[in-house]
């Protein structure tokens, strides 16, 4: 591998997505193609198991150029997979999202017994729901079957829902609305 064809092909994929493709005969294809995986892979914007299919066929290389020059600008500053690691495991955050989703329930079932109540019920409702989506986020993050970019998009979602200080140090909401729970002597 040449540095001139190393440069090239990191001109290539970090050029705007609007950039028109340069035609690259299938030899020149050939030599750029395990060197944009590899920086690909790299950089998370593509998936390993995506390797065996994206850049492979020369008639390809300008859509599939295409598509990872978007997924880097898109990502760009999103966080890397290993992030997710921060937060608990997908199993878990399914126990808990089930859980917020029968508290939900709950207060579908109360609130037309509640009628009094109706502004601050619904305002527990809404609350449920933006800690449920959170906690969702989290869950795609954690889900090791999603491709590598899906699980950065969930990452890069998760530190603009909840703030970089809350994300960076791992400390999220709680998946129910604590504060509302009243003590029962």
């Amino acid at each position: 591998m040449s540095a001139f064809t190393y440069l090239l092909a990191v001109a290539l994929l970090t050029s705007s997505a609007d950039t028109p493709v340069p035609a690259v005969s299938p030899e020149a294809a050939a030599r750029l193609q395990p060197i944009m995986q590899q920086l690909a892979l790299r950089w998370e914007i593509l998936d390993p198991r995506e390797v065996k299919y994206v850049l492979m066929r020369p008639e390809d290389f300008a859509s599939d150029l295409d598509m990872l020059r978007r997924r880097y600008h898109d990502l760009a500053g999103a966080p890397f997979v290993c992030d997710s690691l921060r937060f608990p495991d997908r199993a878990a955050v399914t126990d808990m999202l089930s859980f917020n989703r029968a508290y939900r329930q709950h207060l579908d079932v109360r609130q037309p017994l509640e009628l009094s109540n109706w502004s601050e019920m619904r305002d527990v409702l809404q609350e449920t729901d933006r800690l449920y989506q959170i906690w969702d986020t989290v869950r795609d993050a954690r889900c090791e079957y999603y491709y590598i970019t899906v699980r950065r998009q969930a990452l890069k979602k998760l530190e603009e829902t909840v703030g970089p200080e809350a994300y960076l140090s791992g400390k999220l909401p709680p998946h129910v609305p604590l504060w509302r729970f009243q003590q029962i002597d």
